[in-house]
Parts: C-alpha cells; sequence; structure tokens
C-alpha cells in the first residue's frame, strides 16, 4: 500500500487545519494507506535561508526524510492574508526536488471567512514548481469555526463526502502513479 505524509501549516493548539487535516488522515488510513503526520507545532524548523544544511536542527533531517520516503503528501493551511500560512510555506522551503519531486499532493485550506481557492492555488504553484503531482480534489473548509464539532467531527455532511472522495482520489492517484 502506500504510505502518505501529512502537515498542517498552522501552530495553534486548537487549529482546524489541524482538525481538516485528521479528517483527511482517517479517511486514507481507512482505504489502507499508511500515513505519518508531520506536526509542526511539535518540530524546531529554523527560517529556511536557502541553505542546504540545517546541522543545529535535526528535525529538518526528519522532515524531509519523512516526505521523501512517502508516496504522497496531504498538506492542510489555514488562509492567511489570501494565501498559505508562513511556517506551512517555510517547511516546504526546507525541502527541495529532491524530497517533494513525483510527490502526489492533495490540498486543504481552512478559512474564517467565505470558502476560496487563494491558499489552494498557490500550493498548487509551489507543488508544480518542484515537480509534484496534485490530485484535482481540493477542499476549502469556509467558516471553519463552525464546520468542526466535539473532538473534530464534521458537522456538514456535504463537506464529510468531500472529504470521502478527497481520499479516495489521493489513495487512487497515488497508486498509479507510483505503479
Amino acid at each position: 500500500m502506500v504510505k502518505i505524509v501529512g502537515i498542517a501549516g498552522s501552530l495553534r493548539p486548537d487549529s482546524y487545519s489541524y482538525q481538516a487535516l485528521m479528517q483527511a488522515v482517517q479517511r486514507v488510513q481507512a482505504l489502507g494507506a499508511e500515513v505519518e503526520i508531520l506536526d509542526l507545532r511539535k518540530m524546531n524548523l529554523p527560517f529556511c535561508d536557502g541553505g542546504e544544511e540545517y546541522p543545529d536542527y535535526p528535525d529538518v533531517e526528519k522532515l524531509r526524510a519523512a516526505v521523501k520516503q512517502a508516496d504522497g503528501i496531504i498538506l492542510a493551511t489555514p488562509e492567511y492574508h489570501g494565501s498559505v500560512s508562513g511556517v506551512l510555506k517555510n517547511a516546504l522551503d526546507l525541502m527541495s526536488f529532491e524530497q517533494l519531486s513525483g510527490k502526489v499532493a492533495g490540498l486543504i485550506s481552512v478559512l474564517g471567512g467565505q470558502s476560496n481557492s487563494n491558499a489552494l492555488n498557490d500550493l498548487r504553484i509551489i507543488m508544480r514548481w518542484v515537480h509534484g503531482w496534485v490530485i484535482p480534489e481540493q477542499i476549502a473548509v469556509g467558516q471553519a469555526w463552525k464546520a468542526f464539532g466535539q473532538e473534530g467531527k464534521l458537522l456538514d455532511e456535504k463537506l464529510a463526502q468531500r472529504f470521502d472522495q478527497f481520499a479516495q482520489s489521493l489513495v487512487e492517484n497515488t497508486i498509479k502513479l507510483r505503479g
């Protein structure tokens, strides 16, 4: 089966991005994929300075190794000022073609206001630039404060169905491209 790495680009303790990531992860696991979550809230990553070596930051190597060994990746980001969060962009900048090229990516954005595709479009550009393959299904969770209930459960059945389709597409396309 396939191995997927999940990364949420928020540092907030009760992050809606992390809750959305977990919704996707549960569904991908139910389809038989192995999943590793890299929790940026618990990792010590420096600001990317364009260098290749970060000897004082072992979590950089942990990030790079996990993504390099994975077949696919789920990226979940809050939308800040109309784009990807700085923490997720920094994590992606700490990697290169060696880790990201050929990876199948599923993209999720979480917004406080109305749903849109700004952060998702920016993530598509980033992943295309490093030769990743982004699945057509993407999820933008608008008004996130109303989307999740107790323990991160989705309250909207249509949104839950979109997460199902997202997971199915990610696993199927990862198998196709890996094969």
